[in-house]
């Protein structure tokens, strides 16, 4: 994994009407102005809050440059152009359209696929995919799944239709669910976690769907309401944390090879023509062959029954 690092500074007085890429890999440690370039092209370089993609863009002095070092960069082709870039959105794990019409989108997304642009990149992200289809309008992100999280979200095609979808997350008549694999043995009586996030409201609703021994609890998790890593902070808030967390968890000896959390069910009312729509997808095959693995160790061994030697007399009567 990837540590994203980030970094900023002023524009010196000697720096002015540098090129923004020199400039980039003078006054960064460790980066070189190839690197530069290819960070200015894949999007992960602000100027005074604004992105900018061009590697010979003068500066002046006092204006503020920023930017993010992470694993945009380091799986970025080292070049740049349209070519390079079309290469990266190649290498993109495939997402599956489960539901498409003229208001809105429906998507099953692969894990480790950013759902919009992010400091690093404003490439490679599920909404610039699916707007970059022939035909297909700029997409609109209605709500948004992690990297690491798999599973379905909605996106609208229209303004009319976000903001239609934005109204009724807020008031909650979208319905999300979740299945997560926590650490530990998560406790019974724990049906409800309210515990505020970033200062705000935050609700989710468990249940135990499967115990793996004192290795690992199986949930099902339904938002109340959708904050930033929700069920990943809330899973650890109680002492129990997803499995395959690296921000949030702890590293075990049965880890899964990625976050253990899939958005398996939604449910909403389509913005235009009002009728009930639901989808579910299923725990994928990747987080299924590593449950098996550990359904497997909590079996407790059959114990071989020992034979002992015949004794001689018994020999003889037999």
């Amino acid at each position: 994994m990837v540590t994203p690092r980030r970094f900023a500074f002023a524009v010196p007085l000697d720096g002015a009407g540098c090129r923004l890429d020199r400039l980039l890999a003078t006054h960064v440690d460790g980066l070189s102005r190839t690197q530069a370039r290819v960070l200015i092209d894949i999007g992960g370089v602000f100027v005074d809050g604004k992105r900018v993609k061009v590697a010979g863009r003068t500066l002046r002095p006092g204006q503020e440059v920023r930017g993010t070092i992470g694993r945009s960069l380091a799986q970025a082709t080292k070049a740049t152009g349209q070519a390079a870039r079309a290469r990266d959105a190649a290498a993109v794990a495939t997402f599956h359209v489960v539901h498409e019409d003229d208001a809105v989108v429906v998507v099953d997304k692969p894990s480790g696929l950013p759902v919009a642009a992010t400091a690093e990149t404003d490439r490679g992200n599920l909404a610039a995919l699916l707007s970059a289809r022939p035909g297909t309008p700029r997409i609109h992100v209605v709500h948004r799944l992690d990297a690491p999280t798999s599973g379905l979200l909605v996106f609208a095609k229209t303004v009319d239709a976000a903001r239609a979808l934005s109204r009724d997350l807020t008031t909650r008549t979208v319905a999300r669910a979740y299945e997560t694999v926590v650490a530990g043995c998560f406790p019974d009586d724990v049906h409800t976690i309210r515990e505020p996030i970033g200062g705000r409201q935050a609700c989710t609703h468990v249940r135990v769907t499967e115990r793996l021994g004192t290795m690992a609890t199986r949930l099902h998790c339904q938002l109340e309401t959708g904050r930033t890593h929700q069920i990943r902070l809330h899973a650890r808030s109680v002492g129990h944390p997803v499995l395959g967390d690296r921000l949030h968890g702890i590293a075990t000896d049965h880890d899964p090879p990625r976050l253990a959390l899939h958005a398996t069910t939604l449910a909403f009312q389509h913005p235009v023509s009002g009728k009930h729509l639901a989808f579910a997808s299923p725990w994928p095959e990747d987080l299924m062959a590593w449950l098996e693995r550990l359904r497997a160790r909590d079996q407790p061994r059959l114990a071989q029954p020992t034979i002992e030697p015949l004794s001689r007399s018994a020999k003889e009567t037999s």
